[in-house]
């Protein structure tokens, strides 16, 4: 399936459904992730249930901490 991922085009696997499975595919489900799906902000209860469809344009940001 194609994605656009923060304005690059991705490819990820079939298996990628939810914007929870794409979190834990790019190993992000462990941080304070904000996602929006083609251009609505999901909040964090919602991304288990929010599908992914081909095409989709989703942003994510994430916070890394430093000094």
């Amino acid at each position: 399936m194609k994605l656009i991922i923060n304005s690059d085009e991705v490819q990820v696997d079939e298996t990628v459904a939810t914007v929870e499975d794409l979190l834990s595919h790019f190993q992000l489900d462990q941080k304070v992730a904000i996602v929006e799906l083609n251009k609505e902000i999901l909040e964090k209860s919602k991304h288990a249930e929010a599908r992914l469809a081909n095409g989709d344009v989703v942003e994510i940001v994430h916070f890394v901490g430093g000094g």
